[in-house]
């Protein structure tokens, strides 16, 4: 007797064998590959806060005043396709209520454009394409590593230079949405000299004197998307100062804060990209894979059930006929 799969059988056999080779496929293939930092970016984060500013132009100390920090990211995709790498223009201003009515960026109280190279998987720094600062070094920058582990990071700071410790410091929710938060801060330390009147210093007697600029943030508290690594709150306590030469108290204060933080728009914005991104690798690297998994075995087995039983025989065929008379004799 012949016996043969129903087309059926084949449908669903076919389909769970799909199913199954899928699920791997997306977890173990698909998934790692979607993990890469966009080199399409194009976006702006504020921070603002109230503190105090040298004015240039009255040489004096304004306090309690607005401060606003504009940070601007434009992906170089000709450049990132290139080398294979994330290459990130980024320019930043520090505003005061003056300044922040120009649109020349190099009108505003300060100005700094940076370009950042890392590598898209990693988020490690890559030294290449005309990278500035350079080199840069650490672990985080302008954002995290995907799959953010609980554990201390070391973080760039550029006005310092050089890396900050952080520590992990439990978890907080931002908008409702629950991120990894990271604290740190950066001791009193000399960046820099900057030539100013001896006047400005407490040394009228000297003409001009090479003053050291210090640098010091008392509070770097970041909370950081856990599965993408977006910075979703940034605060931040710099303080900007010039010393006589060889000096041990500060003169002039240039600038500081006791807080400077992402707005509230820029807060509810790195939220929606975060939950936007996390909701795309979740289904990638597990909604998809468990459900073409799940979906997969039922379907194969029914299928392979199916195919084994193949179709009966119908009576009345000429075999059957045969075998009836010969009984019958």
């Amino acid at each position: 007797m012949r016996r043969s799969a129903s087309p059926l059988s084949l449908v669903l056999l076919g389909l769970g064998v799909f199913l199954l080779v899928l699920a791997p496929l997306l977890a173990w293939y698909v998934e790692p590959r979607a993990k890469r930092t966009p080199i399409d970016v194009e976006s702006t984060t504020v921070l603002t806060g109230t503190g105090s500013y040298f004015d240039q132009q009255a040489l004096k100390t304004r306090k309690g005043e607005k401060l606003t920090v504009t940070r601007r990211v434009l992906g170089n995709v000709a450049e990132s396709d290139k080398h294979d790498v994330a290459v990130w223009d980024v320019s930043q201003t520090i505003d005061t209520p003056t300044t922040l009515k120009r649109d020349d960026p190099r009108k505003s109280f300060q100005w700094t454009t940076e370009r950042w190279v890392t590598d898209p998987r990693t988020n490690r720094p890559v030294h290449c394409c005309e990278e500035s600062p350079a080199p840069f070094a650490g672990e985080a920058y302008l954002k995290f590593p995907f799959d953010v582990e609980e554990r201390g990071y070391t973080w760039w700071d550029s006005t310092l230079g050089d890396t900050v410790p952080l520590r992990h410091t439990g978890r907080e929710r931002v908008k409702g949405h629950e991120g990894l938060r990271f604290s740190g801060s950066v001791d009193p330390v000399r960046v820099g000299h900057r030539q100013v009147p001896g006047l400005l210093v407490d040394e009228p007697e000297r003409g001009q004197v090479q003053a050291e600029e210090w640098y010091a943030n008392e509070d770097i508290d970041l909370v950081v998307d856990q599965r993408t690594g977006r910075l979703l709150r940034v605060s931040i306590a710099p303080r900007v100062t010039l010393r006589a030469p060889g000096g041990e108290k500060d003169a002039v204060t240039l600038l500081r804060s006791d807080k400077l933080e992402f707005t509230d728009a820029t807060q509810r914005e790195q939220v929606r990209l975060a939950a936007r991104d996390g909701r795309k690798l979740q289904l990638v690297g597990e909604t998809a894979p468990l459900a073409g998994a799940a979906a997969g075995v039922p379907l194969a087995l029914s299928g392979a059930v199916l195919a084994a039983r193949g179709r009966r025989p119908r009576r009345g065929t000429p075999g059957h006929a045969q075998n009836d008379e010969t009984s019958g004799r």
